[in-house]
């Protein structure tokens, strides 16, 4: 089925969602377009990459995100096979649809592998959150964001370090546009519906008392390879946030990666649940409300190190490298990496009242999916040889 524009040439925006982050990127740039005068169409394809209802499914109903009009239900498997079986999967989607344009966001493995098929059909492809760059090429998502850049036709960044990067690798000019950060878009519309993180505990059976410490508790997420799946990083950081939890109270929400290693590698001990508070995957607006409440949280995720620099909560990246560096430039974020001294340092400084709390970057400020719709409508409606 092929949907058009009523009194235009092009058919619809096919939005590609494949794993958590870009759930919350995503659903500002559905409502944007629906909003758009005139509405520009869309159909949104959910390649089924996160297929954990608790990582995935709560997520629509927290963001307000529509039933996926396609899903590829391609599920778990290496990179490689998972990114060819995506391939595989969304060809026949894009002869059926016919789309105007294929939006990919984030640097997952549905980014590069929809960005792939679209772009070797002649299919246009706008990348959202183009040009960010740890630099890191043992970072899967590195590889995808780089490749996703190099054959996009749109592309949008979040800050203006991106667009050096992307100018760096030859990309000219008038591919780039600033638009400012979705995810912000999306925080800033749901902060006011945030779960307490009391009403979350007792969701799970936990005393919210546990929280109460005169300085507050802090919140942690760690799901990167690089820190959960060597046994001795893992075994290093559980013991340290052991350490940290003498002082302050922590509030785990586990990765099911994360809870697998730990259980096939018999760490389960270094867990004390008398000190940190254990609780499964979190929705949008539980882990919107965790955060809201924190002293600090320590995290290896990127999407948590913008979030906390919107809310102002200090935050310790355990990685060695960020591809957003504007949150440590202008924002909350520290990076601290895995070592046991420099984190329990940095700890120490937050609740010593010497916590980092930045500033909002440039354009983050909620209207990123409106200044993107309106490009899109615009890029779309020039002919294909002008683009």
């Amino acid at each position: 089925m092929t949907h058009r524009l009523a009194g235009e040439a092009f058919g619809p925006v096919m939005c590609i969602v494949g794993a958590r982050p870009n759930f919350m990127k995503m659903a500002p740039i559905l409502r944007a377009l629906a909003d758009h005068v005139p509405p520009i169409a869309a159909l949104l394809v959910h390649t089924g990459q996160h297929y954990d209802q608790d990582m995935s499914g709560q997520l629509f109903t927290d963001l307000g995100l529509p039933l996926p009009d396609i899903n590829l239900d391609v599920g778990s498997g290496s990179h490689a096979v998972q990114t060819a079986e995506v391939m595989r999967r969304f060809e026949p989607v894009l002869d059926a649809h016919r789309p105007s344009c294929v939006v990919v966001v984030g640097d997952v493995n549905s980014t590069l592998a929809c960005t792939l098929v679209a772009v070797k059909k002649g299919v246009p492809v706008a990348h959202v959150e183009a040009g960010l760059r740890s630099y890191d090429r043992q970072m899967p998502e590195e590889i995808n964001r780089v490749v996703t850049d190099q054959i996009a036709d749109r592309l949008y960044t979040t800050e203006r370090s991106a667009e050096g990067n992307l100018r760096s690798e030859g990309i000219p000019a008038k591919r780039v546009i600033f638009s400012g950060n979705v995810m912000i878009d999306s925080l800033l519309a749901h902060r006011k519906h945030a779960r307490s993180a009391a009403d979350t505990l007792r969701a799970h059976g936990i005393d919210p008392l546990v929280l109460e410490h005169p300085k507050g508790y802090g919140v942690v997420t760690l799901h990167r390879p690089s820190n959960v799946d060597d046994p001795q990083t893992l075994r290093s950081l559980l013991v340290t946030l052991g350490d940290v939890a003498k002082d302050l109270p922590l509030v785990f929400a586990m990765h099911p990666r994360t809870r697998s290693n730990i259980d096939k590698l018999q760490l389960g001990a270094l867990v004390d649940p008398a000190r940190l508070v254990l609780l499964p995957p979190q929705g949008y607006l539980e882990m919107l409300g965790l955060m809201s409440g924190a002293t600090l949280v320590l995290t290896d995720s990127g999407g948590l190190q913008e979030e906390t620099t919107a809310l102002g909560v200090p935050c310790l990246t355990l990685r060695a490298n960020t591809e957003r560096p504007i949150t440590i430039e202008q924002g909350t974020n520290t990076l601290v990496g895995t070592d046991r001294a420099v984190i329990l340092l940095a700890v120490a400084e937050i609740l010593g009242g010497q916590g980092k709390r930045g500033r909002v970057p440039e354009l983050w400020d909620g209207h990123a999916a409106e200044r993107i719709a309106s490009d899109l409508w615009r890029w779309l409606s020039l002919p294909a040889e002008e683009r």
